[in-house]
């Protein structure tokens, strides 16, 4: 695709969106977003037109009102869909099983339908390493099976998959691109836009924020009887802006001929919970007290990713090592509390 064409990012103002929008935005398109604001604020998007100084469009809508997002597209040209808009959280998902289903199911129906009325032919759709479960072989790669997910949130994400797998292969109406993100942490190096969850919120690098803050007196750390190397479940840690920088190398990649493509994000490396605390008091020279916790429902042991796939095929490379990712967090931390 060429560049100055017009993306649509839905879910424009959360996380991974906001930090999209500005790699976008640098490397020459024209972005629209839409954003029902559940789990964001306008601010973002102040912050966002401060970043890139361009107005941005913007439309509050839910998408599971198909008739406000089919005027949307009516109204304006759109190249491609970047579709990021969805209900995020694991043990919401356990406790609300089917609002998730509704509001991630629904939504991606809608719009699938809405693209295919309007002849719109690209999805970058955001998927996550969920899909492959409690994997059995590690690292991951995208040979490894897709399978039932411990959560309804990574159930949701399973189903997603098989829809626009069967849409793009069966119909060949539409060419999708899924990225399976591991796990994006840190913010814009600006500290301008970084990771919102409110007041009590559910990730570990907000929680440990939280900690050094005195905002809360200590981690909770769920699970220290995994079999990994201290006990404490793994993860692969990525920073946002490695995996908003995929996306515009994806817009690039859309082939008729392979209508259903998927990469994994992630560092190709696993720390587990401990080894990120520890981290966190080697970087910023602080102490951060835990306590040990059972485990969570709907959470896996381990899950790190071979991302050689995306490296190969899309010319990606990781350009943030742990230290920038916990670096730009607390940045971002900072200036959001400097009151």
């Amino acid at each position: 695709m060429k560049h100055k064409t017009t993306v649509l990012v839905t879910g424009g103002l959360g996380y991974i969106g906001s930090h999209t929008v500005v790699e976008l935005i640098s490397s020459g398109y024209k972005v629209l977003i839409v954003d029902d604001l559940s789990n964001t604020d306008m601010d973002v998007l102040y912050k966002l037109e401060e970043l890139t100084q361009v107005k941005i469009p913007f439309f509050q809508i839910d998408l599971r009102d198909k008739a406000e997002l089919n005027k949307l597209f009516q109204s304006h040209k759109v190249d491609c869909v970047f579709h990021f808009a969805s209900s995020i959280y694991v043990d919401v998902s356990m406790e609300n099983p089917l609002n998730y289903y509704n509001n991630n199911l629904v939504s991606l129906l809608n719009l699938l339908n809405v693209m295919k009325e309007n002849e719109v032919k690209n999805l970058v759709f955001s998927s996550s390493c969920t899909v492959y479960g409690q994997p059995t072989t590690l690292p991951i790669s995208e040979a490894s099976p897709i399978q039932d997910s411990p959560s309804p949130y990574g159930k949701t994400k399973v189903i997603s998959e098989t829809i626009l797998k069967d849409v793009s292969n069966l119909e060949e109406s539409i060419n999708v691109i899924s990225l399976r993100y591991f796990n994006p942490v840190g913010a814009h190096k600006t500290g301008l836009i970084g990771e919102k969850q409110g007041k009590k919120p559910k990730h570990l690098f907000p929680i440990i924020m939280d900690v050094i803050s005195g905002k809360r007196k200590e981690l909770k750390v769920y699970g220290t009887d995994y079999d990994t190397s201290d006990g404490s479940a793994v993860r692969d840690y990525i920073h946002v802006t490695d995996v908003a920088k995929a996306h515009v190398l994806a817009i690039r990649s859309f082939q008729s001929e392979k209508p259903y493509q998927f990469f994994n994000l992630g560092t190709g490396y696993g720390y587990s919970v401990l080894q990120i605390i520890n981290e966190f008091e080697k970087v910023l020279e602080v102490e951060i007290p835990y306590q040990k916790e059972k485990r969570r429902l709907g959470d896996v042991a381990a899950i790190w990713a071979d991302n050689n796939k995306a490296k190969e095929e899309l010319n990606w490379n990781i350009n943030s090592t742990l230290s920038d990712m916990i670096e730009s967090a607390y940045n971002w931390y900072l200036k959001q509390n400097k009151g």
